[in-house]
């Protein structure tokens, strides 16, 4: 077995260059993981290619030899994606990030795959753009859309696949195709750009994104809101959408995860149902939507409210949102962690909320729920011993629990994190009239089942 993967290696090192493909162990381990509680395993080599020729002549390579290829970004995924359950050949895209072009007046620009998110908007700042799919962490654009990611800001502005409108892949076979064009919309053909949007790296590997960006708000505004109870919580930013405010951002946090960002990021707010909210807009126009939704807060039994538009203050706020899943892993450690990430009608989402934190409480494990719940997106943290088979039984207990109830009220197994290799056993409930057809995409542009075997199907 050493021989074979030492001859990989050389291949693998011809097709690129002496120091860009790898078997240090080193490597090997950095690439066998991503961030999940999936288990770990080990790739055969990883290659860091430059150039969309490199990729092909790699996919060529390993489709003519039957050899796996998973893609990988920075390792930020929660699902497992990029972890190499077959081995092979692990790409990594960390050398393939450049912005190659931006387009102010056409509102658009073009990157590379391994081009990170804060990346891009430092280098869209100069130009009075931003790009706002903000998913937590600074994961790169390629997963990103691999994932068919979103996040804080998709309320607003929409999720990965409304930004996307042009990949260029690289199918199994080495064949390099374009999915799209420059143009805002069309009605020509299938929509290919969206097929491979939230494909997982199992149809094709992006090498270069054209993305839709937008001008940076003139005003932003920031704000806290505390409630009684979730329920409350929940129908308080449910009465923000349906008053039409222009609401960028409104977040859920119950109060064990407030305690965790308490201990965590030295605050102290207070530990109840908790939403945190952004507008964004010009001056006049947000002082009106600020007074018009503590109104409505107001009337849905907020206890507490608290706006800021200093940057540094709202840096802080946010700063302190999106450290949550470090704040339980560095709260409890020792313990693996697991998410939940479904997905529900706005009508389904507070009784679904409140599901999910009783669910919780009865397991006995430590957990929170938090999310995205202006597009019905929530997420349950749990926090388990992962040598331990009582607490393994009752994690995925509860993520199946959460899963089933989610889909039985209307909504999805996965409104974010995808499917990846926790998630394929809810793929034929929700999607058994189309599950099929999948798999003959599947079939047709991966005969060899190359490309991040073990995921999705």
């Amino acid at each position: 077995m050493k021989i074979i993967h030492e001859s990989l290696l050389l291949d693998m090192k011809k097709l690129t260059a002496e120091d860009r493909a790898t078997m240090n162990e080193t490597i090997l381990e950095q690439h066998s993981k991503d961030e999940s509680h999936h288990s770990p395993v080990m790739p055969d080599v990883v290659v860091f290619p430059i150039s969309k020729e490199e990729v092909a002549s790699i996919l060529k390579f390993a489709n003519v030899h039957q050899i796996p290829v998973v893609p990988f970004g920075v390792g930020s995924s929660l699902e497992g994606h990029c972890i190499p359950l077959k081995g092979g050949i692990s790409i990594d895209f960390q050398l393939m990030n450049q912005v190659i072009e931006v387009r102010p007046e056409d509102f658009l620009v073009r990157v590379q795959p391994g081009v990170t998110r804060t990346q891009l908007n430092q280098a869209l700042k100069k130009y009075g753009l931003f790009f706002p799919v903000d998913p937590g962490a600074d994961a790169t654009i390629g997963g990103m859309a691999a994932t068919n990611a979103s996040g804080t800001t998709s309320v607003r502005y929409g999720i990965m696949r409304d930004q996307v409108r042009d990949l260029e892949v690289v199918l199994a076979d080495g064949t390099i195709i374009h999915t799209g064009g420059l143009a805002a919309k069309s009605s020509s053909g299938y929509h290919m750009t969206g097929l491979f949007v939230g494909s997982e790296g199992t149809l094709g590997l992006f090498t270069e994104i054209t993305l839709k960006v937008y001008g940076i708000p003139e005003h932003i505004a920031a704000g806290r809101a505390t409630f009684p109870s979730i329920k409350e919580a929940v129908d308080g930013a449910i009465s923000l959408l349906s008053a039409g405010i222009q609401v960028a951002r409104v977040e859920l946090v119950d109060p064990y995860s407030i305690h965790q960002v308490n201990k965590h990021s030295e605050t102290d707010y207070p530990e109840l149902p908790t939403l945190f909210l952004e507008f964004h807009g010009n001056e006049a126009g947000l002082k009106h939507d600020i007074q018009f939704a503590i109104e409505l807060l107001e009337a849905n039994g907020c206890n507490g409210l608290l706006f800021e538009t200093d940057s540094k203050k709202r840096a802080i706020l946010w700063e302190a949102r999106h450290q949550l899943a470090y704040a339980f892993k560095h709260g409890h450690p020792g313990k693996e962690m697991m998410l939940t990430d479904v997905c529900l009608p706005l009508s389904e989402l507070s009784g679904t909320v409140v599901y999910a934190r009783n669910v919780i409480d009865q397991s006995g494990l430590v957990g929170g729920v938090l999310g995205h719940i202006g597009d019905g997106n929530f997420h349950s943290i749990l926090m388990f011993n992962k040598k331990d088979p009582v607490e393994v039984k009752k994690a995925n207990d509860v993520n199946e629990k959460i899963v089933e109830y989610a889909l039985a009220k209307g909504g999805t197994c996965t409104g974010e994190h995808g499917i990846g290799i926790g998630k394929m056993k809810y793929l034929k409930k929700e999607h058994k009239d189309t599950l099929p057809l999948m798999k003959m995409i599947k079939q047709q542009l991966d005969p060899g089942h190359i490309l991040n075997p073990g995921k999705i199907l």
